[in-house]
This record gives C-alpha cells, structure tokens and sequence, in this order.
C-alpha cells in the first residue's frame, strides 16, 4: 500500500513554515539595505572607513595594530558585491584608523620592518585582466613595504601566476636585507629569492617528499595550498617550517638536508591533530619551547603543540562561542594571544585567562600583527612557559544552533560561513535551513495529496494514478 498522503493540518504548517522563513530573509535583506544606506547603523569601523570618522573605533592598547584582510570586505564600492574588496588597516593606540588602504585584490601576510617604528612588509595579490594575461586571467603576487605615518610605499618583489583561485600566495619572511622566504601555493613549494638580483637562491619542492596522488587536495590545481613559511634554526641549523595546509601538516625542511621527518606536526587526514591549518608560530628553547602556535582553521580553535621526548603534545588550546575559522595567532610579551578570526570577522586579544581583553570587528581578516612586539610570535613564550590554562566553548551550554553547529562536519560550517552574505546572520541563517527543509517537505506533501506520479518516457508525461 502506498503511505498515505499527509493531513491538511501537516500541509498547512510547512506552509506556513515556508512563509515565515521567506519573510525572515527579506526582513533582513531590507534592513541591511537600508542600514547600509544610513550608515549610522554600521559597525564603527566601517562607518569610519566610509565617512573619514577620526573618533576612536575600537579599544585602547598598547602600540599599533596591524590588520591584512581577504577580502569579503565590510566597506564596498556602490557596484561592488560580496569578496570584491579588501584592506590593510592599522589602528592607533588609541584606538583610531592610522592607516587604511585597499589598493590591492587581496592581503595576506603582514610583518613589521625591523628597525623601524611604522613600517610593514606585507603579502598582497592583484587579480589581472585578460587583456594583461595573455588572453586569461593572471595574478599577481607581491610583497610591498610602506610607512603607516607617511604612507610611502615601495615595492619589494612581485612575480604573475596563471589563474587566481589556488595560485595566490599567502606569505612572505623576510630573511635579511636582500633575501625573501616565500610560500608558493602555485608551483607546491617554499622558495628562497633575492630581491635585489630576483634569482632563486634555494627551493623546496613538495613533490620531492610527498606523493601527489592520494594524498592532500586535487592534483594539480590545489594539492598542497602551502599558506605559511619559516625562517627557523633547530639545533644550529638552518631550516625552513612550512604549513603544508590541504595535507593536515607543518613539516620542517633543513636547508642543506632536506626535510626532518621526525619534527613534522601531523598527518594527511589527522584531524585531531590539526585540520587545514594556518600561520603556525615556532616559539624556540629559550622561551619555553620548542613549541608551535597554530590557527587549526577547520577545528575552529587555536592550539599549541609543545615538543617533549622527541614527539609534539598538545599544550593548549582556545576556543569561544564565536570563533569559526581564525587563520592567524601571535603569542604576546605580555603572555596575551592576538588571534584572527576569518569567519568572525573579528581580530582579538586574549589574555593569559583566555579572556577577550582587546577587539576590532572587520569583515573578514587573515592576519594582524601588534608592532613593537617582534615579529608574529618572536616575543611571545609558550603557553607551557607562561602556565596558560586551555579554554574551550561548550556548545551544549549555548544555543540550539551552537549545538546544531557543533553537530556539522566542520568542512560545511566554515563553507557556509565563508560564502554567506554579509546580511545573513543567525535567523537568516535558521531560515534559510528551515527553507531547505519546508520546500522540500511541502512539494512531496503536495505530490502525494494529488497524487501525481512522473514518467521518465521523453516528452515528460503527468498522469493520475
């Protein structure tokens, strides 16, 4: 016996469900379009980016923070969309925007200039049109330095890959007055250039130790997404730390013998370990390591691994109610961690509590870096050194979509986070769920109460059962 079909009650109530999920979304598309038409309802640093507002947007602290954002930026052009925009912004101590740009497609890694007060390097792509690509779309990948009080800029090296999505590169460490680390997500390398002759001095090449098939993303076009290189010596020796990020990996490359398989965080599929992964920290011996600070992207948290008795322990590890894909964090002299949450669209500060002491909300950071403080973590100590405590987000204390959220692969949490318009927020979020259910549900309650059946014979044909 075919089921039989739903009651008027069931099918009034999907209805109904699909009414007031529909009404939601366009409540809330409206409001955001008038908001962003008054921009009084703005966060404070969008609405002083827009208007030139000189007043203090976020909290006091101590030195100049640095912020590099991918785009998916709060502040668009009129006949911009979603991802078509990106910043560099600095905040002064207190508290207002010192310096914005947003010449570049996309920024990635910022770094101070040693001996200097204001000055950063930082990793920028530009996207480039077919006319200036031979016929197709090309990017190019630069490192430029500028001055945050003159607003000088100079640029330091740049070279143009094929495509945009998977050949962009994300960092760039400076070695000394002439020579660049660079992290190459395109060609699945780490290389050494001189910037005064642009030679090649030394490179890494993924393929020489891993196995492009089964192993890591697709082959070619995204197999290894190498996001993070480091400048490192281990033991008196020099060595390369890489985030091999699609392979769940931060492996350590000697420059004379290769790479130290003994001193690799991880594995391809170890998810406990660490999941895609971001901007690890190498924190040395003497300031209570050997230990790596790591933004473990796809897990939604920030940890540190400590290496005892030849082996890497996790020693720590932060997560709260909002954090959802931090990219970026730097241990602090002061024992705090500046962490960057992408899909927050936050950057904050956590103190040796694990308490939020410092933040600036800004749509979709991938770095920050608080000058005067050595470079990313060079003047930070383990959380092993300093006795820091882990904390962690209980999402069965929280809401019903915390919960929800916990319960999804966090492949699908961070994806829907990355591609969702700026507009959706918690209830449109829950409405755009209950829309995938109810419609659904609604179009097979209505199948069944007229009792319509489909022939897959060409042309289509409907007809009663």
């Amino acid at each position: 016996m075919s089921p039989e079909p739903p009651t008027p009650s069931v099918r009034v109530l999907l209805a109904a469900l699909v009414v007031v999920a529909a009404g939601t979304l366009v409540v809330g598309y409206v409001e955001a379009e008038r908001a962003s038409e008054d921009v009084t309802g703005d966060p404070a640093v969008e609405r002083a980016l827009r208007t030139g507002d000189d007043s203090a947007v976020v909290g006091p602290r101590d030195g100049v923070t640095v912020v590099a954002t991918d785009s998916n930026a709060f502040v668009a052009d009129e006949n911009d969309g979603p991802r078509a925009q990106a910043e560099l912004i600095a905040f002064a101590p207190d508290g207002t925007i010192r310096y914005h740009q947003n010449d570049h497609t996309r920024y990635w890694d910022v770094d101070p200039v040693e001996g200097t007060d204001v000055t950063v390097e930082f990793v920028y792509a530009d996207h480039l049109d077919a006319d200036e690509c031979a016929g197709s779309v090309c990017t190019r990948n630069g490192v430029e330095r500028v001055n945050l009080t003159t607003g000088e800029s100079t640029d330091v090296f740049s070279r143009i890959t094929p495509g945009k999505h998977s050949t962009r590169w994300h960092d760039a460490d400076r070695i000394d007055d002439e020579r660049l680390l660079v992290a190459d997500i395109h060609r699945d390398r780490a290389f050494i250039v001189n910037t005064t002759t642009g030679l090649t001095e030394w490179e890494w090449d993924a393929q020489s130790d891993f196995d492009p098939t089964g192993s890591g993303g697709p082959f070619p076009e995204d197999w290894t997404h190498i996001n993070d290189v480091e400048y490192v010596e281990i033991d008196g020796r020099e060595t390369v730390m890489v985030s091999v990020r699609n392979h769940d990996q931060v492996v350590f490359v000697d420059v004379q013998r290769g790479l130290r398989e003994d001193w690799t965080l991880g594995s391809d599929g170890d998810h406990d370990t660490l999941y895609e992964q971001h901007n690890p920290d190498y924190i040395p011996p003497e300031r209570g390591g050997p230990a790596l600070l790591v933004a473990d992207s796809e897990n939604g948290r920030v940890v540190e691994y400590r290496r005892e008795d030849g082996a890497w322990e996790r020693s720590w590890t932060w997560s709260d109610e909002r954090v959802q894909w931090p990219r970026d964090a730097d241990r602090l002299p002061n024992g705090h961690t500046l962490i960057t949450d992408s899909n927050g669209d936050r950057v904050v500060e956590v103190d040796t509590d694990g308490e939020v002491v410092w933040s600036a909300d800004l749509g979709f950071p991938y770095e920050s870096e608080r000058l005067g403080t050595g470079d990313e973590s060079a003047g930070g100590e383990s959380a092993a050194s300093l006795g820091l405590e882990s904390r962690t987000f209980d999402p069965e204390t929280g809401s019903a979509l915390d919960r929800v959220a916990a319960a999804a692969p966090p492949t699908l949490v961070n994806a829907i986070a990355y591609v969702r318009p700026r507009w959706v927020g918690l209830a449109e979020g829950a409405a755009i769920l209950a829309l995938l259910v109810s419609i659904p549900a609604l179009a097979w309650s209505e199948y069944r109460r007229l009792g319509v059946s489909a022939s897959l014979r060409w042309p289509l044909t409907f007809e009663r059962k």
